[in-house]
C-alpha cells in the first residue's frame, strides 16, 4: 500500500529522535549480531546487562567457537530460550570463521546462512553496520506501522516489503530505530499517549477513533 503521509511521518520522527541509535550495546559487528540473536523474545535492556559478561569471557570469535555450550547458557540464561541461543552463537562463530574469514557478511543471503539468524537480525546488521537499506520489523515497528496506517499487514516480511516501498532507502534503518523509540515513549502497546503524539494528524488509528 502507499501512504501519502509517509515522508512527513519520517520527518516528524527525525525531529523527535535525531539520534536514531540501535538499543543494543556493541563494539564490533559480530557482537551486534550476537546481541541481536539474544534479543529475540527478550528486551534490549536485559541483553545489555548480559553481554558485558559474555563478551568479557569470550572476547574473540575464536573464543566463542571453542566455548562449551553449557558455559554460554549459564551466562545468557536470563535472556530466555538459552539452549537454542547458546547453540546458535557458537555455531555462528564457527561459520563466520570457516566460511567468512571472521567477517560478518554484508548480504541478506549470506547472513541468513548463519545459525538462528532471520531477516530481522540480518537487516539490523545491513543497516547499522553496512549502512545499507534495511527495514527491521520488530514488534514496535509492526505495531506502529499498522496503527499509523503504513501497512495493513502484521506478518513481518509483508510489513518489511510495505515499508521498503514507501520509506526512502537511505532513511529506512534509522526510521525503524525511531519507531522503536516512539513506541517506547509514546505509542506503547496497551495505552498509546495519542494526546502527546506529534504523528497524530497523520495517524490512521487516530482517524479511526473519531
Amino acid at each position: 500500500m502507499n501512504n501519502p503521509n509517509a515522508l512527513r511521518i519520517v520527518e516528524i520522527l527525525e525531529d523527535l529522535y535525531p539520534d536514531a541509535l540501535c538499543g543494543l550495546n556493541y563494539e564490533v559487528p559480530w557482537q551486534l549480531l550476537f546481541a541481536t540473536r539474544l534479543a529475540a523474545q527478550c528486551t534490549d535492556e536485559r541483553v545489555n546487562k548480559v553481554t558485558p559478561f559474555l563478551f568479557a569471557k569470550y572476547p574473540t570469535l575464536e573464543d566463542f567457537a571453542a566455548a562449551e555450550q553449557t558455559d554460554v547458557e549459564e551466562i545468557i540464561h536470563s535472556c530466555g530460550f538459552y539452549h537454542g541461543k547458546a547453540r546458535d552463537l557458537i555455531g555462528s562463530a564457527n561459520m563466520l570463521l570457516s566460511d567468512f574469514r571472521g567477517i560478518v557478511p554484508d548480504t541478506m543471503e549470506q547472513l541468513l546462512r548463519l545459525p538462528g539468524i532471520g531477516r530481522k537480525t540480518a537487516n539490523i546488521i545491513l543497516g547499522d553496520v553496512y549502512d545499507k537499506p534495511a527495514v527491521v520489523t520488530d514488534t514496535h515497528c509492526i505495531r506502529l506501522a499498522g496503527r499509523i496506517g503504513l501497512t495493513v499487514n502484521s506478518e513481518p516480511y509483508k510489513v518489511e516489503l510495505d515499508l521498503a516501498a514507501i520509506i526512502p532507502p537511505e532513511k529506512q534503518s534509522d526510521f525503524c530505530h525511531r519507531l522503536v523509540l516512539h513506541g517506547r515513549a509514546v505509542c506503547n502497546a496497551r495505552k498509546p499517549k495519542c494526546a502527546e503524539c506529534a504523528v497524530l494528524p497523520y495517524c490512521a488509528y487516530n482517524a479511526a477513533s473519531h
